[in-house]
């Protein structure tokens, strides 16, 4: 067998393992939002849960990127520390590009699919200062988040996971869908869409398809038991 079927077989198995993650702060931040929707309704003069969802998006977005930025990174770096622009590069796109496809564009496609009219919010190009700061912190604690503590790629991931849902929810509500509660069957399936696949790409797939021969760890380490 290979390196890159190995490779493939390792990512497959680092997916599966970490569908129980996504499920699971999916699940949670759901039951966040919960709790704040019935908050919201019962303290409704003045409040509008749509304008303070779209507020909080702005707080859980950043911290999504940084969060993805560290896992992105210390995952490549942990495979492969041989070259450090390529691991800065791809803690770059892997947590900037990708969040904004789980924060952003997943929820506005979710939303409009489940019947609201979505409106379009790019931080990205409205509000850079909002994210690269957090993609360039994140990129360097992630050179060094392998080396602190075993197992950090996975405390790390449960972190995102945890954020992401509350991103995607916040900006799903914040930007159109405020009337949740009444289709969260749909809103729970596009958000593990949006945590699941942007996430795990970002995290696990990016990083490890980007290792090369020069990855540290011998070829038994990739085998599937």
């Amino acid at each position: 067998m290979n390196k890159e079927q190995t490779k493939a077989q390792y990512i497959a198995v680092e997916l599966a393992h970490h569908l129980p993650f996504s499920i699971f702060g999916v699940v949670v931040a759901i039951i966040v939002m919960g709790f704040l929707t019935f908050i919201a309704e019962l303290a409704h003069s003045g409040f509008h849960l749509g304008e303070a969802s779209g507020e909080l998006f702005h707080v859980f977005h950043p911290f999504h990127v940084l969060f993805s930025a560290i896992t992105t990174t210390a995952m490549f770096w942990k495979h492969d520390n041989h070259n450090p622009l390529k691991a800065v590069l791809v803690g770059f796109f892997g947590s900037v590009a990708v969040c904004g496809i789980s924060d952003i564009f997943v929820p506005y496609i979710g939303g409009i699919i489940l019947g609201s009219e979505m409106h379009l919010h790019v931080c990205l190009i409205e509000e850079p200062m909002l994210v690269y700061p957090f993609a360039v912190l994140g990129i360097l604690a992630g050179f060094a988040v392998p080396r602190s503590f075993d197992h950090s790629t996975q405390y790390s991931h449960s972190m995102h996971v945890f954020l992401s849902s509350m991103a995607s929810l916040l900006y799903l509500i914040g930007f159109g869908l405020t009337d949740w509660m009444h289709v969260v069957t749909g809103v729970f399936f596009v958000t593990v869409v949006a945590v699941m696949f942007p996430c795990c790409l970002s995290d696990i797939v990016f990083p490890l398809a980007c290792t090369h021969k020069f990855c540290k760890h011998p070829d038994d380490e990739f085998e599937v038991h």
